[in-house]
């Protein structure tokens, strides 16, 4: 999970100081809007992470014990 966040941080940290310069901010807002997307998107990543983790244990669990399918026994149609 670690890896995730750390790599969220930085693509966010990049976003923010991309979208600055583009801008044309000066550096030091530069800097702190680049902190608060690091911020904002490392929190995201870990929690999409603990989302997906969550997903993939459910999936192996769920493969590993299936449920019993229940067979509905049909009754021939009536005709009148």
């Amino acid at each position: 999970m670690k890896p995730l966040m750390i790599l969220g941080s930085l693509v966010g940290f990049l976003i923010g100081a991309g979208f600055s310069l583009a801008g044309n901010c000066p550096w030091p807002t530069v800097l702190w809007r680049a902190c608060m997307g690091a911020l904002l998107a490392g929190m995201l990543a870990r929690w999409w992470g603990r989302i997906w983790v969550e997903g993939l244990q459910s999936a192996i669990e769920n493969r590993r014990n299936p449920r019993p399918t229940l067979k509905s026994e049909t009754k021939p149609a009536v005709k009148s």
